[in-house]
């Protein structure tokens, strides 16, 4: 079984800041006219906060349609988006320096979000400290983990409860979302399909399966910390794709989360290169396909499912060029 690398936890470094602004302004000048802002973000970004030696660097952007060769001239590597489905990151690891970049297009929430956060942190001694002694005890038991040449993957995952609360506290409440990665995310996730689609019929969820399979994207919708919607993409050949399931909480409908959600899910699949979304609507949720462009259209699953006779086979083209990004 293969080890995970050491985490390394470090005291705060006053040159953090120093280095993050070497490295901004090398990235202002690689984005040019495509950069909008620029923020220290992270636990580095913190005064007196130990922290993984590692600069956190947030890029707002116009458009994520730009040319990359900028930003691996200057020894950055293209990393994807994570479980952050509307980013790009890239990272550096220098003999002097290591970079986190994370290049999201202005107005994402996750901008919001980490500026929030950082400044809380900054302004409340109480959260910082429990939050840096919240580090040093998952690497505690991660190197109790290594010792025993056992998996862990708790550092990331451990912060989350912590991270949701402070987050809060700051007032966020934009609305967001991502893929599921964390265990809570994906306990929504198997909740929302039992509740809402399975349970109803009187069976167990037969495509839990689909959680480990890269053809399937399980999308959390959060508003602020709170997790209010789930959806479940198939991606078929050919750029095309299939909305197996979308469901917004109960409590929280006839808000419009519902259609912004599609909204963020078909700008993704765009970004993608996908050319349509398909899905088979019970005739209770045919408006809410109509409103959003779809028309009737053979679904053409090639896996064969049998949907229900009842179903009514939807789909939309998209009408902008695909622009492939990942």
């Amino acid at each position: 079984m293969d080890k995970l690398k050491t985490i390394e936890i470090a005291p705060y470094n006053t040159n953090w800041p120093l280095q993050y602004e070497y490295e901004a302004q090398k990235i202002k000048k690689a984005l040019k006219k495509t950069l909008v802002n620029i923020h220290h973000v992270g636990s580095t970004s913190v005064p007196e906060l130990d922290a993984k030696p590692i600069i956190d660097i947030i890029a707002e952007v116009r458009t994520l349609n730009f040319e990359h060769n900028a930003l691996l001239n200057l020894g950055y590597d293209y990393r994807g988006s994570f479980n952050i489905p509307l980013k790009k990151t890239f990272t550096a690891r220098k003999p002097d320096v290591r970079i986190n970049l994370h290049i999201v297009e202005q107005d994402n929430p996750e901008i919001e979000l980490n500026l929030l956060f950082r400044d809380y942190l900054r302004k409340n001694k109480t959260a910082k400290d429990e939050y840096e002694s919240l580090k040093y005890q998952l690497i505690k038991k991660e190197t109790s983990h290594q010792k025993n040449n056992t998996f862990f993957r708790g550092y990331t995952l451990g912060k989350y409860e912590l991270i949701q609360k402070i987050l809060k506290k700051t007032g966020f409440k934009k609305l967001r979302f991502v893929f599921c990665s964390h265990y809570a995310e994906w306990e929504a996730a198997k909740s929302y399909r039992h509740k809402y689609f399975f349970q109803p019929n009187n069976i167990d969820d037969p495509y839990t399966w689909t959680f480990n399979h890269k053809d399937h994207k399980h999308f959390i919708l959060y508003k602020g910390s709170t997790i209010l919607g789930y959806a479940h993409i198939q991606l078929w050949p050919n750029y095309s794709a299939a909305l197996r399931i979308i469901v917004i909480d109960k409590t929280m409908r006839r808000q419009g989360l519902g259609t912004e959600f599609m909204f963020l899910i078909e700008k993704w699949l765009k970004r993608q290169g996908y050319k349509s979304i398909h899905s088979e609507s019970p005739p209770s949720a045919l408006n809410f396909y109509k409103s959003l462009g779809y028309t009737p259209m053979p679904f053409n699953d090639p896996d064969h499912y049998e949907g229900s006779p009842q179903d009514i086979t939807m789909g939309k083209i998209f009408k902008t060029s695909p622009l492939k990004t990942e």
